[in-house]
This record gives C-alpha cells, structure tokens and sequence, in this order.
C-alpha cells in the first residue's frame, strides 16, 4: 500500500479572469482535490505575470500554486482534468521533500 504524499503544483492559467473568477475556479479545483481523497489543501494566488515565451498566443499568465497531501493514485485523476481544461496554459506538479 502506497503512503500519502506531500505535494506542490504551480498552475499557469490564461489572464482573461479578474479576480473572482479565479477564486471560484481555484475553489472548484480545490473540491475536485478534496474528492480524490485529498488533504492539507492550500491554494495560493500568485498573480499575474509575464511569460518568458508565448503559450498559446499569451504573454501573461495568472499563476496559481495548491499545495496538498494525496495518494499517488489520484494524481493522475486530477492532473488529467487539468489537461482537459482550455484555461490551464500549464502545470507542474513536485513532491514535497521532508
């Protein structure tokens, strides 16, 4: 049987949402983690900023970071959700080391 593990994910989203739409759209992402048997979750705004390159014609990008606990398992569930999602420019998901 697999642990839990800590995790941190860094989202870049397209900058078309204000304020708002971004804290519901985190929050949603956030219950999607929550049903995948997710812990400790924490999501952060980090605003938006400038690219280094284009992503898909953008130059800015709202960064949004989620830290959370989960089996490795669901990760895969949730990661494929976010690919799927026309709003995410990218995505990148660490283990947290102790």
């Amino acid at each position: 049987m697999t642990g839990i593990v800590k995790y941190e994910m860094m989202i870049v989203l397209t900058e078309k949402f204000d304020d708002s739409e971004l804290k519901t759209w985190s929050l949603n992402y956030a219950k999607k983690l929550q049903n995948l048997s997710a812990s400790k979750i924490s999501v952060i705004s980090r605003g938006k900023q400038d690219l280094e390159y284009l992503i898909d014609n953008q130059r800015r990008g709202s960064f949004i970071q989620v830290n959370f606990s989960s089996i490795p398992q669901y990760l895969d569930k949730f990661t494929y959700n976010l690919k799927l999602d026309s709003n995410v420019l990218r995505f990148l998901v660490l283990n947290e080391q102790n």
